[in-house]
């Protein structure tokens, strides 16, 4: 019996069912850090085919359609900036968003085009532009004191996660901001619009 292809071999499982996995609403960029601890500590041989992808723009206003917390039919919602982890161990890609109504995970392709769309239906204030960060380089280099969900008097916008706040090796206690700017000139990825950012991890198996 011949044997299969890799590309046509199922893709490694490396990371557990969404309900098993530790998720805090509204805490998208903790998830996914967590997300490559586990890789990291499991699998450590993928760990350098996994990112972190955040996405937003300028305005920081970026539609995203098939969220849970979308309240219309079409589950599309604006957020200041979304976070999501993704696995390319061959030609072929996964999207693992917990925020998703989609399936955990999503093959690329699927999850492009039924959460994003198009930015030619969108007015330019709200196209996505995408920050693709190595999750070797997301874990060594993503700080977070949680400042940004507290509002004034201290009150918690969303209750945080359960344990202690993410800090850097080298001491850094918060720069989730540079995380979130697509300004390609500070912070530490790629950052593309969404054209780009589907040139580099779509191939169409058809055409190899």
């Amino acid at each position: 019996m011949a044997m299969e292809s890799p590309e046509r071999q199922k893709i490694k499982a490396i990371l557990p069912p969404a309900k098993e996995c530790t998720h805090t609403l509204h805490y998208c960029e903790e998830n996914v850090w967590l997300l490559c601890q586990h890789v990291q500590d499991k699998y450590p041989q993928e760990l350098p085919y996994c990112y972190a992808v955040f996405i937003s723009n300028q305005n920081q206003t970026v539609p995203l359609w098939r969220q849970r917390a979308g309240r219309t039919e079409d589950r599309v919602v604006i957020w200041d900036y979304h976070v999501i982890f993704m696995y390319q161990p061959d030609s072929r890609c996964l999207v693992y968003d917990m925020d998703s109504e989609l399936p955990f995970p999503t093959y690329f392709h699927k999850y492009v085009t039924e959460t994003f769309r198009t930015d030619q239906i969108l007015h330019p204030e709200h196209h996505r532009f995408f920050r693709v960060v190595p999750a070797t380089e997301f874990l060594s280099t993503f700080a977070s004191d949680r400042s940004h969900m507290k509002r004034e008097g201290g009150v918690w916008a969303s209750p945080p996660p359960p344990y202690p706040p993410i800090s850097t090796p080298g001491g850094s206690t918060n720069n989730l901001q540079t995380f979130i700017s697509m300004d390609g000139r500070v912070g530490v990825g790629e950052v593309l619009n969404l054209s780009g950012f589907v040139d580099k991890f779509y191939r169409n198996l058809v055409n190899i």
